[in-house]
């Protein structure tokens, strides 16, 4: 049995986006009594995480509840009895992002955070940390729910589910609530009356249907997106506008990382662009971040500023802790999420990490069956679940061949040689966050 009130531990606490788990936990209270808040860190991350500590406490105050908040380096004192483990870390910080969208385009590939070369090396640093705190999940808070934010989620979840022992896990993303959004926004009405039938990956995800208050209105909706006006309706990746023709034929909701396949020169040749004007998303990034630093700073500032929401990850509270209420009241709600595919989508293996709209139950999400994707997207998503089980295989092994054959079935990269030769430059470059392909630096 769960304690009275909830103790839910958060790796990598002093994330820029803090504030806005902190918003969510104070505006649920009522259904989600959280006790004690414990947001851990790393010595290179303990000054934010005390910036980042002291305006959730000012947050807490100010809401009047009584949840404690504990700033931590040492993990497991903040594990133990957990009943709620969220973790949201980058490990190498923004520099490594930074390399992983850079390093790429000088080779002439797209440098994206979690797609084709960026996504595979981010997958490579972070699922061994993971594995690592699974086991020490096992250890201390066996029976606690892990709820991962961590990109790439979709292959971080797959890792969890295949090398550990850890099965309550779920994998969140904010990009199919800012899709609800959108088309809420499209449409007129409000994101409580819009529900879309989400299937595929995390990053590669479809809208099958939208209904409003139940009645489905997907052609309404694909013809307002086929106007190149409203192509990206999420933010931080403005949109190039679509064919109307593709979009129609299509015939389901693309999420905006889709651009990235079915525009690939298209995109390259913008991320090319502006990393030449104004620095990689990356460098961007950096500066928001020590923008939004200052705000914390500020000992009368008692709320989230709405400058967080630049920072690309708008409706990140509500979806998390939408999750991690549904789960505890066992709510039975419909949220897309990233869990084991137990045969809900044909095509894709039922031990693999989906993204899809699933029943929220106390015993985590039950995916909801749509039999198979349409054949237009069925083989787009195959390949990307293939580089996903074999990113997540070299990361586990330190294969270094495996990670060359990763890479390369990638759809965004378009040669074995350029794939090898990338690698080859992104292994160095993070060499000291890669342990299990550099054993000998440890020594």
């Amino acid at each position: 049995m769960m304690k009275e009130g909830i103790k839910i531990a958060t790796i990598g606490g002093g994330s820029s986006y803090t504030p806005e788990l902190v918003e969510g936990f104070i505006n649920r209270y009522e259904e989600l009594p959280v006790r004690e808040l414990w947001l851990v860190d790393i010595e290179a991350g303990k000054e934010k995480l005390e910036i980042v500590g002291n305006l959730a406490k000012r947050m807490i105050e100010k809401a009047g509840l009584p949840i404690e908040v504990h700033l931590t380096l040492d993990r497991k004192e903040a594990l133990k009895d957990a009943d709620f483990v969220t973790t949201q870390f980058r490990v190498g910080l923004l520099e490594a992002r930074a390399k992983d969208e850079q390093i790429p385009l000088e080779h002439g590939v797209l440098g994206q955070e979690t797609n084709g070369p960026g996504g595979l090396f981010k997958g490579l640093r972070t699922i061994p940390v993971i594995l690592d705190i699974c086991r020490d999940m096992e250890e201390l808070c066996p029976d606690a729910w892990l709820i991962n934010f961590t990109n790439p989620a979709g292959m971080v979840t797959e890792a969890v589910l295949r090398y550990s022992n850890i099965d309550k896990v779920v994998g969140l993303c904010n990009v199919p609530i800012g899709m609800e959004m959108g088309v809420a926004q499209l449409l007129g009405v409000d994101h409580s009356r819009i529900r879309i039938d989400f299937a595929g990956l995390n990053h590669m995800v479809y809208g099958l249907d939208v209904f409003v208050d139940g009645v489905s209105r997907k052609e309404e909706v694909i013809e307002l997106i086929s106007n190149p006006e409203n192509s990206s309706f999420v933010k931080n990746i403005e949109g190039l506008g679509w064919e109307p023709e593709f979009v129609r034929s299509l015939n389901v909701l693309t999420c905006p990382y889709h651009m990235y396949y079915y525009k690939k020169k298209d995109m390259l040749e913008k991320t090319q662009k502006e990393a030449a004007a104004e620095g990689t998303r990356a460098e961007v990034v950096q500066k928001l971040e020590t923008e939004l630093f200052e705000l914390y700073k500020d000992e009368t500032l008692e709320q989230k500023p709405p400058q967080l929401e630049e920072r690309g990850g708008a409706y990140y509270s509500d979806a998390a802790v939408r999750l991690i209420t549904s789960i505890y009241t066992d709510k039975r709600d419909i949220q897309p999420v990233n869990t084991k595919n137990n045969g809900a989508i044909a095509s894709i293996p039922n031990d693999s990490a989906v993204e899809i709209s699933s029943v929220i139950t106390k015993d985590g999400p039950k995916p909801i069956a749509i039999g198979d994707l349409p054949v237009a997207v069925r083989g787009l998503v195959q390949e990307i679940k293939s580089f996903e089980r074999l990113s997540a295989e070299a990361a586990v092994t330190g294969d270094y061949e495996k990670a060359v054959l990763a890479l390369t079935i990638n759809p965004l990269t378009p040669s074995d040689n350029v794939a090898k030769a990338i690698i080859d430059d992104m292994m160095e470059a993070h060499k000291e966050h890669l342990p299990q392909f550099f054993p000998k630096v440890l020594s």
